[in-house]
């Protein structure tokens, strides 16, 4: 599989910029809002955005039960932000009404960073990845509070955040990876490529 065929779920958020970086990053992306594009894809991105919005869209487009088949079946998957939230087991601090899809086994806090004000940027040691720390840029940005037994942690904040030290913001369990914040807007591909290798290995 030279160039795998990933899609970004395009219902919201910044799907340009994660088709621009999985483009740069070996494979041929496309937009995904269709049952019909959901089935032939090799792997998904699920952007940032508003996760209760994306979670109602999915309901809307009937693309909810069909992703939750595909992920169970094993189809990778990235998400970055509300992606993180929609790929979590449980998260707190969001709608009663909100659907998730149960990917990684860990606790997610919706906002966990505070308000669009409270946005940063920060360098993060990022566990698969080499050469110089991945800078994050933080957008009302969840973290994880839990992570199962079988959850590799990627990343966490540094000693240096101050009330946000330590917090968990990169997972990966089995071929879905999730990170809080946005490596699609920095122009630092290597997150994207991690994805890529992953989808391109797969068995």
């Amino acid at each position: 599989m030279t160039r795998p065929l990933i899609g970004v779920l395009a219902l919201q958020g910044d799907v340009r910029e994660h088709i621009a970086a999985l483009n740069d990053s070996g494979a041929e992306a496309v937009g995904v809002r269709r049952v019909t594009e959901l089935d032939r894809i090799d792997g998904l991105v699920i952007p940032g955005g508003e996760s209760t919005t994306m979670s109602r869209l999915l309901q809307v487009f009937e693309l909810l039960e069909p992703l939750r088949e595909r992920l169970r079946g094993g189809l990778p998957a990235y998400g970055s932000c509300a992606g993180m939230i929609l790929l979590a087991q449980e998260v707190l601090d969001t709608r009663p009404d909100a659907q998730h899809l149960n990917a990684i086994d860990m606790t997610v806090r919706r906002n966990a960073f505070g308000r669009q004000v409270d946005s940063f940027e920060s360098d993060l040691e990022f566990s698969g990845i080499e050469g110089e720390p991945v800078r994050a840029v933080f957008i009302r940005a969840p973290w994880v509070e839990r992570v199962g037994p079988n959850v590799e942690i990627l990343a966490q904040v540094p000693s240096s955040a101050g009330e946000a030290a330590g917090r968990i913001v990169a997972v990966r369990q089995g071929s879905v990876i999730a990170t809080s914040f946005h490596p699609e807007v920095t122009g630092d591909r290597r997150v994207h490529e991690l994805f890529v290798d992953l989808v391109r290995t797969r068995p």
